[in-house]
């Protein structure tokens, strides 16, 4: 098998923000670009009410990881059912990824590294750091740091350690 072969693809569904998200997706991620984008034909654009010719879906990649976004309508809408996770070293890439993300976004989604980006996709900004504390065999300090997070809005790895101290 070719080892550069993906088999599993995210794909989002979105009313008509599929291209402005991609542009939007690849504008915050380093290792990131748009690889290519398909069109509505004539029977396509009759059968989903959307104008011959404009995109239909988007195929992008962040950070090697393929995606594609659909401009289906207005039937389905994003929840926090499903999320996606940005594994971060420092609280350089925690705040930047959490800026830029939440941008226009849900003010009201925001707890615990979770946040709602101006399209309503979940994401999870998550600091590898918290993962090792939260893997302490010591309990008394994962209580003390899952209860210093539970406070937190964009995870603060100074913080968590403070807590875990």
């Amino acid at each position: 098998m070719n080892a550069t072969f993906q088999r599993i693809t995210p794909f989002f569904w979105f009313d008509d923000q599929a291209e402005e998200a991609a542009n939007f997706y690849v504008s915050v991620f380093d290792n990131a670009k748009i690889l290519g984008a398909a069109r509505f034909s004539k029977e396509s654009a009759q059968a989903c009410g959307k104008a011959e010719g404009s995109v239909m879906t988007v195929s992008f990649q962040l950070d090697g990881q393929n995606f594609t976004a659909l401009n289906g309508g207005p039937v389905f809408k994003f929840n926090e059912a499903v999320s996606l996770v940005v594994h971060c070293h420092s609280q350089e890439e925690v705040d930047h990824y959490w800026n830029k993300l939440t941008q226009g976004g849900d003010e009201k989604a925001q707890q615990c590294g979770w946040l709602k980006d101006r399209f309503g996709v979940s994401w999870q900004i998550v600091p590898t750091r918290l993962i090792e504390l939260l893997s302490d065999p010591d309990p008394q300090k994962v209580r003390k740091v899952t209860s210093a997070m539970m406070q937190m809005k964009k995870l603060d790895i100074a913080g968590l350690q403070q807590a875990a101290a």
